[in-house]
């Protein structure tokens, strides 16, 4: 939302948007309701959902979070539950360049730096069941794509 508006803003620069350059808005109004209840649902149930894709984790990739024999859990509990709330805030303002542009370029690099990259694929894989386990169907509908992008960016295995 917020950088559509930036852009309309560039855009129409000097004029009046069209009524076409203004949908985008309506229909941000329109699902505004929907998306500040998904918003506080994910808020409501993060650390469960962290913990059911850590459980799962540990379960089936068990090595996955001991990297050259070294524990991990405390640090990617700490990532995840950041990138979730990061998610969550791109499901209320419905702006997923703005996640990407002021969070996930930047979290990408030490990913890969770290190289947590089969970690974030799997992680970000995992966690979209289980948001659909633990969440209203609308929720997970407008968390799910998100946590695909995450996944997408985070555990590519080459610089974007």
């Amino acid at each position: 939302m917020l950088s559509k508006l930036q852009q309309l803003g560039t855009n129409a620069d000097g004029r009046y948007a069209s009524d076409e350059e203004l949908q985008f808005m309506d229909t941000y109004i329109s699902s505004f309701d929907s998306r500040v209840e998904a918003y506080r649902r994910i808020k409501a149930v993060e650390k469960e959902i962290v913990d059911t894709v850590l459980i799962k984790l540990k379960t089936s990739y068990p090595n996955l979070l001991l990297p050259k024999g070294e524990d991990m859990q405390g640090k990617w509990k700490q990532d995840t539950l950041r990138v979730l709330r990061h998610s969550a805030m791109t499901v209320l303002l419905d702006d997923p360049e703005l996640l990407r542009q002021q969070f996930l370029y930047w979290f990408q690099t030490i990913m890969q730096a770290f190289g947590a990259q089969e970690a974030c694929n799997i992680t970000y894989l995992v966690m979209q069941d289980v948001v659909k386990d633990l969440l209203p169907k609308n929720v997970a509908d407008l968390l799910c794509p998100i946590l695909e992008i995450n996944r997408d960016l985070l555990g590519s295995q080459q610089k974007s």
